[in-house]
């Protein structure tokens, strides 16, 4: 119910009682009930365009399909599908105030778009906001839905929009990785197990070796995302479609196609896609790969850009900026150490994930809020991290080539290249010396007469080339 008085404001009640609500404002007494007793981060249902036009959609489909099993009137069914064009246009972010991480299971994330679509199509028909003379929350724009099954829906299809970003972001990483490998193809490069000296290699192959594992993260990203097109419409509050004609779970598909461009299908089985979230453990997961994945490439680079004097330097990173209040000229590997602390977040966010989809109860799973909340934080974060990481920090890194190849001349990992010439035993004498007396295991070798150090280095460019197609 509502009214109206002097002041600028509207008066919505219900059984708790009135609310007060600004009459430029399209949210209603749901709305604000939400907001009043579920508000706890800063984060409303509108920061994420894709989820707030996943609603949006969804009830623009809702509308045709109710229009084709004729439960909506066309005039109520055009002025709705005109309010959610606003929608998606950006036009009411103002009146969606509930809490992305609100604890209702939905229900009161879905009522605000509810309130918010009826009150801007009330408008179209030449109606007042809160009237609902024409177009009612529930009797029009929830028609045929419920919480339950549109809420799900929502986050599928504002999870597989953000993933695009995401997986385009990974593979123009790849690309750069790529780039880098084939620039520093033939640098040689202390190669490392265990942080000690190891085995002769490439620097452009430790860079392919990037390349190859941000390829497959794309992929597998690229993969679980299609697990996203089963959706739960027409499900309505627990599975048995009750609440919604006949006709309409096949509507609101064929239409939810032609507004999003998107295949979305219903599930095999609609008492599984109400109660479980398992999908998303596995989008989380692979989110939480991706991040632990390239925390690690980050940590490597920190490790080989260390120095500039007592570290490794055998790489050097962009210099971005001051890395020292105290300490004049200190530089630090901020970018990497960006990359790194932003996988602890994505790795945090989804035990979160995991534990929302466990904690489900009997029909339906009450805790997706915290799911889109969680989910939506890490691929925003990875989506804009990995840009920031590839343009600030891989694109402009680069090499020392002399200094690659003094550590591994120096370094006794040469003596892997000379066991087929030499022995294992013969060479691991010599190695050992190499280490006791800290010097150079070529130097060694060429005094005693063992092998020239041309013909050291033509074994050491020979162990550093694959012995097989990579």
């Amino acid at each position: 119910m509502s009214s109206f008085d002097k002041a600028g404001v509207r008066q919505e009640s219900d059984y708790v009682g009135e609310v007060s609500i600004p009459s430029d404002m399209l949210f209603g007494v749901n709305s604000v009930r939400g907001q009043e007793n579920l508000t706890v981060s800063p984060i409303t249902v509108a920061h994420y365009p894709e989820f707030r036009n996943a609603f949006a959609q969804i009830k623009w489909a809702a509308a045709l399909a109710n229009l084709d099993s004729s439960v909506l009137a066309a005039p109520q069914c055009e002025a709705i599908v005109l309010a959610c064009r606003d929608m998606i246009e950006g036009n009411c972010d103002a009146s969606l105030i509930v809490d992305l991480l609100e604890g209702s299971g939905g229900t009161s994330t879905n009522m605000n778009f509810n309130e918010v679509i009826a009150n801007r199509a009330q408008q179209y028909l030449g109606h007042s906001a809160g009237s609902y003379e024409v177009v009612h929350p529930n009797d029009h724009v929830n028609c045929s839905q419920s919480t339950n099954d549109v809420y799900p829906a929502a986050l599928k299809v504002a999870t597989y929009a953000m993933l695009a970003g995401l997986i385009n972001e990974v593979e123009l990483l790849a690309q750069q990785f790529e780039k880098k490998a084939e620039e520093f193809a033939d640098i040689l490069h202390l190669g490392r197990t265990c942080l000690q000296d190891a085995q002769p290699m490439r620097l452009g192959q430790l860079f392919s070796g990037y390349a190859s594992l941000t390829r497959r993260l794309a992929a597998e990203l690229a993969n679980v995302r299609t697990k996203l097109l089963t959706l739960p419409l027409g499900g309505t509050a627990i599975g048995t479609g009750f609440g919604a004609p006949a006709s309409y779970r096949a509507a609101v598909y064929n239409h939810l196609q032609e507004i999003t461009g998107v295949s979305y299908v219903a599930p095999e089985n609609s008492f599984d896609a109400m109660q479980n979230m398992d999908v998303f453990s596995r989008v989380s997961g692979e989110l939480r790969t991706c991040s632990a994945s390239l925390g690690k490439i980050a940590a490597d680079l920190t490790v080989l850009s260390s120095g500039p004097v007592a570290g490794l330097g055998e790489i050097k990173l962009p210099e971005a900026q001051a890395g020292s209040s105290i300490m004049p000229g200190k530089v630090n590997p901020v970018l990497p150490m960006s990359m790194i602390q932003l996988s602890f977040a994505v790795i945090g966010n989804d035990v979160a994930v995991a534990q929302a989809v466990q904690y489900g109860e009997l029909e339906i799973n009450h805790f997706e809020p915290v799911v889109s909340s969680r989910v939506f934080d890490s691929i925003t974060l990875l989506t804009r991290g990995i840009k920031q990481f590839r343009e600030k920090c891989i694109q402009g890194l680069t090499a020392d080539d002399q200094r690659n190849k003094d550590h591994l001349t120096q370094s006794m990992a040469v003596a892997t290249a000379l066991v087929p010439k030499l022995g294992y035993a013969s060479v691991s004498k010599l190695a050992r010396q190499s280490v006791a007396e800290n010097r150079s295991l070529l130097d060694i070798m060429e005094e005693k007469g063992v092998m020239s150090k041309s013909e050291a280095m033509e074994a050491i460019e020979k162990a550093s080339r694959p012995v097989f197609d990579v």
